[in-house]
């Protein structure tokens, strides 16, 4: 079986991959032919998985799903949310990103936080809105080196590592990507 992830974002691609069983092939916008960017217009998480999702849907009539996944600070009123790709601009720069969440947090002691993502799915003639999050806290100091965006200053909830030093094996069990794929997986196996 085939299903349209709808990204062109190689990292959640190899993440998903490794949480879904091998008779499910994963395939990118780039896979199948669409490298256009499809413009995330929306105020929320929700909205631009859907926005993301429809574009697919009606552009080449496939089922097909779409996330959208950020990083929400509690102090900083779950910013930088929606956001979270650019919230220090819009180059998407990653190190200008933590640089701009650790200055807002201005050293506050283990400020809470947490990944969450949204899963919207076009399946077998329904449409689904999935989601999926982690607690924990952020850090003041880059640590690990596995990941991506904002994993080296993330320390989930009852860990001592971040996301970037604990590695795909514990974040692909743990992680708010692994909990959505985890819904989607149920909603595969009950319309096959």
């Amino acid at each position: 079986m085939k299903l349209i992830f709808a990204t062109h974002n190689a990292h959640k691609v190899a993440e998903l991959n490794q949480l879904l069983p091998k008779s499910i092939k994963l395939l990118s916008l780039n896979d199948i032919g669409c490298h256009e960017e499809i413009e995330e217009t929306g105020k929320s998480l929700e909205e631009n998985s859907k926005i993301k999702a429809d574009f697919i849907r009606n552009k080449y009539g496939l089922d097909c799903f779409a996330d959208d996944s950020g990083l929400e600070v509690e102090l900083l009123d779950g910013a930088p949310g929606v956001y979270s790709a650019r919230y220090a601009g819009p180059n998407k720069d990653m190190e200008a990103n933590i640089q701009k969440v650790w200055s807002e947090l201005d050293g506050e002691t283990n400020p809470k936080a947490w990944f969450r993502t949204v899963f919207y799915v076009y399946f077998s003639g329904k449409e689904y809105e999935l989601a999926g999050r982690v607690e924990g806290t952020i850090i003041f100091e880059k640590r690990g080196t596995g990941g991506f965006g904002y994993d080296p200053i993330f320390v989930p909830k009852g860990y001592q590592k971040t996301f970037a030093e604990l590695g795909e094996d514990v974040k692909n069990k743990i992680g708010h990507r692994a909990i959505a794929t985890q819904s989607l997986l149920k909603i595969v196996k009950q319309n096959c």
